[in-house]
């Protein structure tokens, strides 16, 4: 599957750092900001994540929800939030079965050497669950601030 924008979200159903299953279609009603991240601790990473978190209020401001996913398992994203005090939910995609359908499993390439992995990308999901927009291969400086003003813009 593919996303497109205008079009219906892929649903999933993942489990967050607080032990509960997080189903994509059960927040409808809600803005969704999915972000895709390749690794806790990791320092875009966790600068991406801060920006997210000094901007949550916002965020929830304008309905939104924001929820971060990565390979990582569950304790360890507990522990990236414990760290940084992230008021969000961080999703374990440890097959990477959500990344593939979102389009963010990609081969990468580091110091030579080639592997799979998270290509940093971020969704904008409306109330309805369609897709409104997407920014892929992501550079952090600046990032939350853009998706914070589509949404202001567009959706709010």
């Amino acid at each position: 599957m593919t996303v497109e924008k205008g079009k219906q979200a892929p649903d999933f159903t993942l489990p967050a750092n607080n032990g509960e299953q997080i189903t994509l279609s059960d927040l409808k009603g809600k803005n969704v900001v999915l972000y895709f991240y390749p690794k806790d601790m990791t320092p875009g990473c966790t600068t991406e994540a801060c920006d997210f978190r000094d901007h949550h209020e916002s965020f929830a401001d304008l309905d939104a929800v924001i929820l971060g996913v990565s390979p990582d398992p569950v304790d360890s994203h507990q522990k990236f939030i414990d760290k940084h005090d992230l008021p969000f939910l961080l999703l374990a995609d440890e097959d990477h079965e959500v990344a593939e359908q979102y389009g963010v499993w990609k081969l990468k390439k580091s110091f030579g050497k080639e592997y799979y992995g998270i290509e940093r990308s971020t969704f904008i999901i409306d109330k309805e669950g369609n897709l409104a927009e997407e920014y892929r291969k992501v550079k952090v400086q600046g990032h939350v601030e853009s998706a914070l003003e589509y949404i202001r813009e567009n959706l709010s």
